[in-house]
């Protein structure tokens, strides 16, 4: 099958865009060909080592621009002839859509930022994936009709991104306890460091490590510094390579207000750590439901503060939830994801009249 994927940019530190190369190389190593249409970013020199081709597309939002970058979309499919185009922001959603009415090629999109107003946007899809079930739901509920949804259930295991990653354990005071987020208020770091603060009073030996970086950086800061226990708060600004400290960490946490399908939580219980999250969004259908992770209420740091006090105060309580994070977690492969996603690919394509078409089948039709 030939699969072009759309998507704004190709940066790091962007979970869409993470999630889309996943994808896409997934893909490819699965016998498909497939290409990005996208601005620049960091990983453009992993896709081409991956064999996945690469198309200057912008998707600066001013009108002139878009026109241009519309234009250049229509000549780019005629020419690439795709079987599939998979839009994975908004942006993109109004580019690839009259390309597809126009070429009668099916419009696939994925819904990775739900809490955006704009993710309506992602009815322009033929099939629209949701990454979570609570995604779906929400789309459900905001008029997107049930026919149209999937679920992908997000998961990063096996990542093209990770072939290269450096698996040295960072060197951390323990019972250390470990955040990988932006810092802003939607990833609930407020509500973690009452908590901590909260927590070391009981268990002085605890240590909080945040690694991120964001627009409320200096307010966190600011908070941090002001607590009783700010001399075990250590802020290790953002990493393109966080796991060497999740493999060093024993708890993980993400108190999010809205998260679809963190892929943080995938890599947390790849690396091992006992793992604590919000009830936000599709972070419990990440943890199966509360048997592989500690579920808390979103935006309740005393409810957050009793499971880290639960977890530092038995070291095999600590050991059990380490365990437990291991529960199914094969199904978390981006192996799964690439699989599950050719599948809704060949049944929007049966509906079009067109048969599925087999990674080699264009070699063989050639």
């Amino acid at each position: 099958m030939r699969v072009l994927h759309l998507l704004n940019h190709s940066k790091r530190l962007n979970g869409h865009v993470h999630a889309a190369v996943d994808l896409s190389c997934a893909q490819k190593k699965q016998g498909h060909e497939v290409s990005i249409a996208s601005g620049s970013g960091d990983f453009d020199d992993l896709l081409k080592r991956q064999g996945v081709e690469r198309f200057e597309i912008s998707h600066e939002r001013r009108p002139f621009t878009l026109l241009k970058s519309l234009w250049k979309l229509f000549f780019l499919v005629r020419k690439w002839k795709p079987d599939v185009i998979h839009a994975h922001m908004m942006t993109s959603a109004v580019l690839a859509w009259p390309v597809c009415k126009l070429l009668r090629i099916p419009l696939v999109t994925t819904v990775h930022n739900e809490f955006e107003k704009s993710a309506d946007l992602m009815r322009l899809g033929d099939r629209v994936i949701a990454v979570s079930q609570a995604v779906r739901d929400s789309m459900e509920r905001r008029g997107v009709p049930a026919s149209k949804l999937r679920v992908v259930l997000n998961g990063t295991i096996g990542s093209a991104r990770f072939e290269e990653r450096d698996d040295t354990k960072a060197d951390l005071k323990h019972p250390a306890i470990l955040i990988v987020a932006g810092l802003h208020p939607r990833k609930g770091l407020t509500y973690l460091l009452e908590a901590f603060d909260s927590a070391w009073e009981k268990y002085p030996a605890a240590n909080l490590y945040i690694v991120g970086s964001g627009p409320h950086e200096l307010e966190y800061r600011e908070k941090a510094a002001a607590q009783s226990s700010s001399g075990n708060i250590t802020f290790l600004g953002g990493q393109n390579e966080p796991f060497k400290w999740m493999e060093a960490a024993d708890i993980f946490v993400l108190p999010s207000l809205a998260d679809p399908a963190p892929l943080v939580i995938c890599e947390a219980r790849e690396a091992g750590c006992a793992v604590i999250g919000s009830d936000a969004g599709g972070i419990p259908q990440l943890l199966e439901y509360g048997e592989a992770g500690l579920i808390v209420p979103a935006q309740n740091s005393a409810a957050l503060a009793e499971e880290l006090c639960k977890l530092l105060a038995e070291p095999q309580t600590l050991a059990e939830w380490k365990k437990r994070s291991q529960i199914r977690i094969s199904y978390l492969t981006v192996d799964r994801v690439a699989l599950q996603t050719c599948e809704i690919y060949a049944n929007i394509r049966g509906s079009f009249g067109k048969s599925a078409i087999e990674p080699d089948a264009h070699r063989m039709e050639q």
